[in-house]
């Protein structure tokens, strides 16, 4: 089995091919553009650095030799080839199995979120209306869907066939645990992506309130560095804060988790029954932030417990071992 994955999808696509490979999976990653957190895929067309108007060639090339090489067609993000997905029928016609893999932006609908979410916010660029519009296109010709979690189920489950709520997969023989220690200064980190999704201004005020109570320890906001940058100064924290807004634990969450570290991120209430029992997330939203922030801050003996139960959540509910055969079923069924 022949198995490309397009157009994006960062470190957890290239995570998954790697793993489908020793299932003996022909998984391949292919990025279209670079991206600045240096992740290196198996293919990168670099389109960054082609003229724009030489770019779809570049594709249409593309996607000629890919129709010949491939069988199973993963498509991350909500992209396909190309943007209006004429390749969909192409790729019907030619009997190639398809899956589309939701992760974020490209399903959550801001009506439908706002509904049991207060606090989430979403990218400009993803309109309810276009999403709605992706959703209907790929599910004229794609069957099984993957969402990330269940809060991404809520959005796409009623326009596929068969939607499969799969976690991503962490490579933690890679993340070696540092777990936290007591100590009088400890380090805070916070890395977002973009800050107003993850509710960056919460957790800057939440700081800055507990500094001018007097509260000791430091506080590091990660940004604009690539991957091992981020991975490095993570290792270093006592303490993890992920996203505010979003509702369900980040990818970040999970690495750090991985690394020992105790975390920090909001799930939304309804969801929180959907995670196993032994999930040991600290829930936090953008009203009690401060409040959760210093009670943990003032139980030093637990980071650590909470460091070891995340590990052993990593490695249970993301390892390889555990969750590839779930993304092999799936490929058996289409």
């Amino acid at each position: 089995m022949r198995v490309l994955h397009i157009p994006e999808g960062g470190l957890p696509m290239i995570n998954l091919c790697r793993s489908l490979r020793l299932q003996g999976i022909d998984a391949t990653a292919c990025h279209f553009y670079a991206n600045r957190y240096q992740f290196e895929s198996d293919i990168c067309l670099n389109l960054q650095d082609i003229p724009k108007h030489k770019r779809l060639e570049k594709i249409q090339n593309f996607f000629k030799k890919a129709i010949e090489d491939y069988d199973v067609f993963h498509f991350h993000f909500g992209g396909t080839f190309f943007p209006d997905k004429r390749d969909l029928e192409t790729l019907h016609k030619a009997g190639k199995k398809m899956v589309v893999h939701h992760r974020g932006s490209d399903a959550r609908i801001l009506s439908v979120a706002k509904e049991k979410n207060p606090y989430v916010r979403v990218k400009n660029e993803w309109t309810e209306e276009r999403i709605r519009e992706n959703l209907t296109k790929l599910s004229s010709y794609v069957d099984h869907a993957i969402a990330l979690d269940y809060e991404i189920e809520t959005y796409v489950k009623d326009y596929y066939k068969h939607t499969h709520v799969i976690p991503h997969i962490i490579d933690i023989h890679k993340l070696k645990p540092n777990y936290p220690t007591i100590k009088q200064n400890p380090l805070v980190v916070h890395a977002p992506t973009k800050r107003n999704l993850k509710g960056t201004e919460f957790v800057l005020d939440a700081v800055q309130k507990l500094k001018n109570e007097g509260m000791s320890f430091e506080f590091k906001l990660i940004e604009g560095l690539n991957h091992a940058e981020t991975m490095k100064l993570l290792t270093e924290a006592d303490l993890v804060i992920d996203q505010l807004r979003i509702g369900a634990a980040g990818y970040l969450t999970t690495e750090a988790m991985a690394l020992g570290k105790p975390v920090i991120c909001y799930i939304r209430e309804d969801l929180v029954s959907k995670y196993p029992e032994e999930f040991p997330v600290v829930n936090a939203n953008p009203a009690n932030i401060a409040d959760v922030l210093k009670d943990l801050l003032h139980t030093p003996a637990q980071w650590k417990a909470l460091g070891v139960q995340g590990r052993a959540y990593v490695k249970k509910y993301h390892s390889a071992t555990n969750v590839i055969h779930q993304y092999i079923d799936v490929y058996k069924k289409l």
